[in-house]
C-alpha cells in the first residue's frame, strides 16, 4: 500500500531548524530534570512497600474512598512519603511507602491503620482480601537494579553500533546510535515532564523505543545504500531527499498502526500499563521524527564536512607545490 505517491519533500534543506527543535526539546527535558530534583524512580529502583487495597464496601451506597482523604490519614500516622494512587477501579487503590525491611510489620501497621479509620470500606473484609498484592524492594536491591538498567541500555546501544557499522559503515552506526540518544533523551525529558515514575516497565518501554526507531532508521539507510549506487551522478543531499521519499508512505503506515495500537493499550490498558503506553506513545512519535529529520540529515551533515576538508587538503597540498 503506497498512501503518498510522487511526492518530492525537501527535508534535509531545512535539517538545521530540525536540529534546533531537537536540541531545544532536549534542553526542556533537561531543566524540567533538575527543577525535579532528577528522575522519579518507582518502587523498582528507589526500593519500598507497595500495597493495593480492595476498599469496595459492604454497602453499595457508600461513595468511593477520597485518595486526599486516605492520604491526609496515612501522613499523620508518620507515613507522609507515601504514594497512593487509583488504580483504575476506584475501589482499588495502590500505596507505596519507603519501608523496613520488615515486609510483614509494615503491612501489619498499614492495615491497623486503614481498618482504624475507614471501617465502613474494610470491617467486612480479611487481611487477605483487604490486601490484594503486596510487593517489596529493598533499597539496596532498587539501586543494583537501577544499575543494571543503565548498563543494558548502554550495551544495546553498543550493540547497535557494531551491527549498523557491519551492515553499512561506521558513519551510518553513528548516525543511527545519536538519532537513538537523542529519542531516549527526549523520551526522559517527557517523562519528567508529565511525572512518570522510572520503572522496570518505563525501562522496557525505553528499550522497545530504540528498537522501533532503530527498525525505521535501518529501513530508511537500506534505501540509501541502494541510491548511493543507482544515483551516482546525482548529489548526496538529493539521493538522501529521494530515499526519505521513497520509504515515506512506509513509515507513515507504520507508525500510525503502531500509535492506534499504543493508543488503545493506553486507553484500555488500565492504570497498570498507562505509563507503559505513554512512554510508548512519546518514544514512536519521536522515534518516527528522528528517523526523517535527525539521522539521514547527520549523514548529509558528515558527508558536506567530509568534502569541506578533502577541498582544505586538496588547497594546501597546491600551495606547497
Amino acid at each position: 500500500m503506497r498512501l503518498l505517491k510522487n511526492i518530492k519533500i525537501n527535508f534535509t534543506k531545512n535539517r538545521k531548524i530540525a536540529f534546533i527543535i531537537s536540541l531545544s526539546l532536549i534542553v526542556i527535558g533537561i531543566v524540567s530534570i533538575a527543577i525535579h530534583g532528577g528522575l522519579g524512580y518507582g518502587i523498582d529502583f528507589s526500593g519500598g512497600t507497595l500495597f493495593e487495597l480492595d476498599f469496595t464496601p459492604a454497602d453499595e451506597t457508600i461513595d468511593p474512598i477520597e485518595i486526599q482523604e486516605l492520604r491526609d490519614c496515612l501522613t499523620s500516622n508518620g507515613y507522609g512519603d507515601s504514594n497512593i494512587q487509583s488504580f483504575g477501579d476506584p475501589h482499588h487503590i495502590l500505596i507505596k511507602i519507603i519501608a523496613s525491611e520488615d515486609v510483614q510489620q509494615d503491612q501489619i501497621e498499614i492495615v491497623r491503620i486503614i481498618q482504624e479509620n475507614f471501617p465502613e470500606f474494610t470491617s467486612d473484609k480479611e487481611m487477605n482480601e483487604l490486601v490484594r498484592r503486596s510487593e517489596h524492594v529493598g533499597a539496596q536491591v532498587g539501586e543494583e537494579l537501577r544499575g543494571k538498567a543503565f548498563v543494558a541500555i548502554l550495551i544495546s546501544l553498543l550493540g547497535i553500533i557494531i551491527y549498523i557499522w557491519w551492515r553499512f559503515e561506521f558513519t551510518f552506526g553513528i548516525a543511527a546510535v545519536i538519532a537513538l540518544f537523542h529519542d531516549v533523551f527526549i523520551t526522559l525529558g517527557l517523562i519528567s515532564i508529565f511525572n512518570i515514575e522510572i520503572s522496570i516497565p518505563i525501562v522496557g518501554a525505553l528499550l522497545t523505543i530504540v528498537g522501533y526507531s532503530l527498525n525505521d532508521t535501518i529501513v530508511l539507510f537500506v534505501r540509501i545504500r541502494e541510491n548511493l549506487k543507482i544515483y551516482r551522478k546525482e548529489k548526496y543531499e538529493s539521493i538522501i531527499n529521494h530515499s526519505i521519499n521513497e520509504v515515506l508512505s512506509r513509515t507513515i503506515i507504520t507508525s500510525l498502526s503502531t500509535l492506534i495500537v499504543v493508543v488503545s493499550l493506553f486507553i484500555f490498558g488500565g492504570k497498570v500499563i498507562h505509563d507503559f503506553s505513554i512512554t510508548l506513545m512519546f518514544g514512536v512519535i519521536i522515534g518516527t521524527y528522528s528517523s526523517i529529520f535527525v539521522a539521514s540529515p547527520l549523514l548529509v551533515e558528515y558527508h558536506n564536512w567530509k568534502q569541506k576538508r578533502s577541498l582544505k587538503d586538496r588547497h594546501h597540498r597546491s600551495k606547497k607545490r
